[in-house]
């Protein structure tokens, strides 16, 4: 059980995010704008302009596009194993050891953050240390 993979899970949820946004990135839009010019279909006949404006899909080739979001897909999808892992060495740790992964790793809090929420007059350093000999232990 590499423990080490607690430290990879913030940065894992994070890519998860990224590589959404990237894969709906994939096609990009542009909007663009022109001008024309006719007239009235009907007499009497009057020069006029007109303004269009719209969104142009830009897209890649079909293979390129294809194979771009099959890497990002395959990026998410590891990104996700390595959030999954981490689930479960959390699961797996004493209930004490839980709640501080919990709190530092999952909801980001910063020590003196959880040692006040883990109580019973914890420090921020008693907490941190704790954390940093069971990421040592086998």
């Amino acid at each position: 059980m590499d423990k080490s993979i607690l430290t990879d899970y913030t940065d894992a949820r994070e890519l998860i995010k990224e590589t959404e946004e990237d894969i709906r990135r994939l096609r990009k839009r542009e909007i663009v704008h022109d001008k024309v010019s006719g007239s009235n279909p009907e007499f009497p006949y009057q020069p006029q302009s007109f303004n269009l404006s719209g969104v142009a899909e830009i897209s890649l080739d079909d293979s390129e596009l294809k194979k771009e979001k099959e890497l990002l897909q395959q990026r998410r999808e590891n990104a996700r194993q390595i959030k999954i892992k981490a689930e479960e060495i959390m699961n797996r740790a004493p209930v004490r050891m839980q709640r501080i992964i919990r709190f530092k790793v999952f909801q980001e809090k910063s020590w003196d953050e959880v040692a006040i929420l883990m109580g019973r007059k914890c420090t921020a350093d008693s907490v941190r240390k704790e954390f940093e000999r069971y990421l040592k232990e086998k």
